[in-house]
């Protein structure tokens, strides 16, 4: 698969050569889907391709010619770096590439082109905006400077998507370092902008093609392409290398929440440390919209949900963003506040009051965006509870009363209100009728576990929110909190009324999810049995999407390490693949019709969620952090421990330290 490169604002995906454009993602710029005609993520124009010409021929042409001899992602740095080499008529060019997307400054992705030749050549570099292939077209763009007698960058362009659903901009700057030469910048042509650089290149001398690259959508400026000059240009005044060494700061400065398995065979930490760089370099407290199921990613051979935001991002990415980069999942929830009227609307349209978000969410309005009819989107209620829960769980970590305040009691009370609405009495205890639950089953059930437990947790965070900030609450949310049906079979609690172990996907472990992450405090003979029928049945489920990445989690709640191995291995392990080890959302040799498609965020939150929380048996609330520690631990069969040198709780940073059968893992803080 193509290497995936971001800094949750940019998103690219970079082919084995490089300069070959590949595609681009931009948080916030979406356009009209060209087949299903709804709002989806659009690509952006290409950033970073280039071309090099040796002896009069064109690598673009002559990609025969042409070896990569390797590729590299630093995860320490997020930089990309690839040496290929370019041989033409006894003429040869070495080339090394390397890109990163700037986390210090989010909008601009940056590249360098080292080349060397091996006897005196002919030689032509270029880069390259690239247009070719996308959906939409370009409004304007500008070599100079209005009102200034010299350029402050190579071009901009203000570039609109499909259906005219929004716009962004770019601009560029470039640098040939090691010759005098003047670059060549032709007008906007079908391919795109380009700066092109001719010399007679030396043996033994090295030079290099510098490239800062601004991208901005209209969610962050209503005139992109001009904020994108602004900011290229005060990037080309700090320098490509301040820029790379301030890159490499911000990154030192992240791994500090590197996730230790002290014990584990070298490929658990490998693992570890791939999905917590695709996390946080996908994230950023700077992006105008939240991030999708595959981040800033796509390729050609997969759908991708269209680029819209779903309940999985709050419950299985938010809650470890939380502890890794509060900011960043403050901006995923920001999101939502933001378009809280578009829930509120959602609500209505359905009969129902309070706020009902969407079930996909469209990037620029936070309006459901589901490809028509919509069925999904009819009775798949649990995700406004989803939502809800990682506001209040953000409260609770961060201890932000403003927060509690301004954003999740707004959030937290209107769902609360929508629950009131959505249930129905019967015989004394509040079901929910006719809806759907994780598993997407052709028809709907009554009492979904994982809707109903979903539904008296967020009451019950509602009721908490309202105490601490003194606020009056319905007295009916607690009512239904502690009346909800929980549906249950003997001491097994079940996905829903009338469940049958032969029913479409019967073995969906959804009753699971109130075992962990949202810790429904069932008696412990309900949670074993409960625990020992769903893992009995696991192998017809596991493989699948999301929840997979949990059964480590719940097989070491029954004690057993070697089973605790053995499904992290099936539901995780086995997701992962290729040389940058991205986490694919089917694992496949359980469902080989599926495109290998990754890095798949719902599997790898869900990864990181059970080692932060999950195997520590780390339970969140507004009590002291200290205590937040519930019991014995149980790590897979082999570990000795998960340590993290620094996570972050009420603002202050913390470690967390889980050993193999200790009483209870331990929060300290971090003293300066």
């Amino acid at each position: 698969m193509a290497a995936y490169m971001s800094n949750g604002v940019v998103g690219l995906k970079i082919r084995d050569n490089p300069l070959t454009p590949g595609m681009a993602l931009l948080s916030g710029f979406s356009g009209e889907h060209p087949e299903r005609k709804i709002e989806a993520a659009a690509f952006a124009p290409y950033p970073i391709a280039g071309d090099i010409c040796l002896e009069g021929v064109w690598m673009s042409d002559a990609p025969q010619c042409v070896h990569v001899v390797d590729q590299a992602y630093d995860f320490s740095t997020a930089e990309l770096i690839t040496r290929l080499t370019f041989k033409v008529a006894g003429h040869q060019a070495k080339i090394a590439v390397m890109s990163f997307c700037s986390r210090e400054q989010p909008t601009v992705v940056c590249q360098e082109i080292s080349l060397e030749v091996v006897a005196a050549s002919d030689l032509k570099v270029r880069a390259r905006i690239d247009l070719s292939g996308l959906e939409g077209r370009p409004l304007r763009y500008n070599r100079d400077t209005p009102g200034e007698p010299k350029p402050s960058c190579d071009g901009s362009l203000l570039w609109e998507s499909a259906g005219a659903v929004s716009t962004c901009g770019l601009a560029y700057v470039t640098e040939l370092v090691g010759s005098d030469a003047a670059p060549q910048r032709p007008p906007l042509d079908g391919e795109g902008l380009r700066s092109e650089y001719t010399l007679r290149a030396q043996r033994g001398r090295h030079y290099r093609l510098r490239q800062l690259v601004s991208l901005i959508p209209s969610a962050l400026h209503s005139q992109p392409d001009f904020q994108a000059v602004r900011l290229v240009a005060m990037a080309a005044d700090i320098g490509f290398d301040t820029i790379r060494k301030n890159n490499r700061a911000c990154w030192a400065d992240l791994w500090k929440g590197r996730i230790r398995l002290v014990g584990a065979e070298k490929r658990w930490q490998a693992m570890a440390d791939a999905a917590y760089f695709y996390l946080i370099s996908s994230t950023h407290a700077s992006s105008p919209a939240s991030t999708s199921m595959f981040g800033l990613a796509t390729w050609h051979d997969y759908h991708y949900y269209f680029g819209h935001v779903m309940w999985d991002i709050e419950t299985f990415c938010v809650p470890p963003l939380i502890f890794l980069q509060p900011d960043a999942a403050r901006g995923i929830l920001d999101y939502r506040v933001r378009n809280l009227e578009s829930a509120r609307n959602n609500a209505r349209l359905l009969g129902r009051r309070g706020l009902q978000f969407p079930w996909e969410s469209a990037p620029s309005s936070g309006e459901e965006a589901a490809p028509m009819p919509g069925s999904a989107a009819w009775r798949e209620d649990h995700a406004s509870l989803d939502i809800a829960r990682a506001f209040a769980l953000f409260a609770d970590v961060t201890g932000d009363d403003a927060f509690l305040r301004d954003k999740a009691w707004p959030v937290l009370s209107g769902v609360a209100e929508w629950v009131k609405s959505r249930v129905t009495k019967r015989r004394g205890k509040f079901e929910i009728r006719a809806s759907m639950g994780i598993a997407e089953r052709k028809s709907p059930s009554d009492n979904v576990v994982f809707t109903n437990i979903s539904a008296r947790s967020v009451l019950f965070d509602a009721i908490s929110a309202a105490k601490r900030l003194n606020r009056p609450f319905d007295p009916a949310w607690l009512e239904m909190a502690t009346k909800m049906v929980v549906p249950k079979r003997g001491k097994v609690v079940i996905s829903h009324d009338s469940f049958r172990v032969d029913e479409e996907k019967a073995a969906t472990p959804d009753p699971l999810m109130g075992i962990f992450p949202l810790g429904c405090g069932f008696d412990e003979e309900t949670n074993q049995a409960t625990l020992a029928y769903y893992l009995k049945i696991a192998k017809r489920y596991i493989g699948s999407p999301m929840l997979s990445a949990l059964y480590g989690v719940w097989a070491a709640r029954t004690g057993n390490r070697r089973l605790s191995l053995e499904m992290l291995d099936r539901g995780y392990g086995d997701f992962c693949t290729g040389r940058f080890m991205q986490t694919l959302e089917y694992r496949k040799d359980v469902f080989p019709e599926q495109p290998p498609a990754g890095p798949f965020f719902a599997n790898l939150g869900g990864f990181l969620l059970g080692l932060i929380l999950g195997f520590p048996k780390i339970q969140p609330g507004p009590d002291d952090p200290e205590d937040w520690c519930k019991g014995p631990v149980t790590l897979p069969a082999g570990w000795r421990s998960i340590e993290i040198e620094r996570i972050w709780i009420r603002g202050l940073p913390w470690r967390l330290i889980a050993a193999q059968g200790d009483a209870r893992a331990r929060l300290e803080p971090i003293r300066p």
